[in-house]
């Protein structure tokens, strides 16, 4: 299924908060869990990876009133590593987490181009609304202008337009003439000359609506004689070959995309502990179920069993359960 028909689908959803919800048990049994010598991790797993987004916001309320601290600065304040990462990034309002995350890819020495180019390909122009708007309020500055100011060329160019969300298109229509002109373009401005017309493949790829792209795809390869990215990967290098590729992924097929990341984050030596946590917990209340089977379907393995190899302790078992049951 490709991005923009990836709206909350139910069976998409593997954290789907609890029933019969009350905050305030809730708040106490955390705070139980973490007052006095010693934490109990277990009892935090369970009450915050068994709760939607919006029942945690509604704990921390709880918690502040009855024990007069912050939710989140205590959780920090006990626990430590990976598990602290994971447990924190359930706390943030998920637009909030995504602005952190880009905050966070940009601040200090060198730039995580890597993330930069996950959340603002694979997200609805809805979606990047309310980054932007999470972003302005919690850093003071613009989320466009702090890209511009961290990027530079046509990498720059490619993450301004994928901001403006010109993609969307609900209406679905697609016209045949235009997608092969854009297919002939692209061609002309790639594999026919000497050189790439960088500025043609970004504007054709960042405005045009998905199910346009599709059909753009396939008259492309009819031209050339090779897949748009295999074109992609000869024409250009770095990061925005990285980004070109993102955009062609995320229009194919969303939850492919998904599984190729998660499975990324714990192939070979080390895992890629920002990029495991950033796509369980913002995919947990979306469609993290439908990205579990691409995942078994393309790599032979569950995404449980990966993790449960690649990963220990409480941080494992935080992650397994929102993950949930196999498919």
């Amino acid at each position: 299924m490709a991005w923009w028909k990836a709206w909350v689908e139910q069976e998409g959803v593997t954290v789907k908060g609890s029933p019969h919800f009350n905050p305030d048990p809730d708040a106490e049994t955390l705070y139980k869990a973490m007052k006095g010598i010693g934490t109990n991790e277990q009892a935090i797993i369970d009450v915050l990876t068994r709760r939607s987004s919006a029942q945690r916001q509604q704990i921390a309320k709880s918690f502040k009133a009855q024990f007069g601290s912050d939710l989140t600065e205590t959780l920090k304040s006990e626990l430590s590593g990976k598990f602290e990462r994971l447990i924190v990034a359930l706390m943030y309002p998920p637009y909030r987490y995504e602005a952190k995350e880009l905050h966070d890819a940009m601040k200090g020495l060198g730039t995580k181009e890597g993330v930069i180019i996950e959340i603002l390909a694979s997200r609805t122009k809805n979606q990047l609304q309310e980054i932007m708007k999470a972003y302005e309020e919690d850093y003071g500055s613009s989320l466009e202008q702090d890209i511009q100011a961290d990027t530079s060329g046509y990498l720059e160019r490619i993450l301004v337009c994928l901001l403006q969300g010109s993609r969307d298109d609900v209406t679905g229509f697609v016209d045949p003439g235009l997608a092969l002109q854009d297919a002939q373009d692209l061609y002309a401005a790639g594999e026919k000359i000497c050189g790439t017309d960088e500025m043609k493949f970004i504007t054709i790829l960042c405005t045009r609506s998905a199910r346009h792209l599709m059909r753009v795809f396939e008259e492309y390869e009819k031209i050339a004689n090779k897949s748009i990215e295999d074109s992609i990967k000869s024409e250009t290098h770095g990061s925005l070959e990285e980004a070109m590729l993102t955009i062609v992924k995320c229009t194919r097929n969303l939850h492919c995309y998904f599984a190729e990341r998660l499975h990324y984050a714990m192939k070979g030596a080390g895992t890629l502990d920002g990029t495991l946590i950033r796509n369980i917990v913002s995919r947990s209340e979306i469609d993290l179920n439908l990205i579990k089977g691409q995942f078994k379907k393309m790599y032979g393995k569950t995404l449980s069993s990966m993790i449960m190899e690649d990963t220990s302790g409480d941080y494992k078992n935080a992650l397994l359960s929102l993950v949930g049951s196999d498919p």
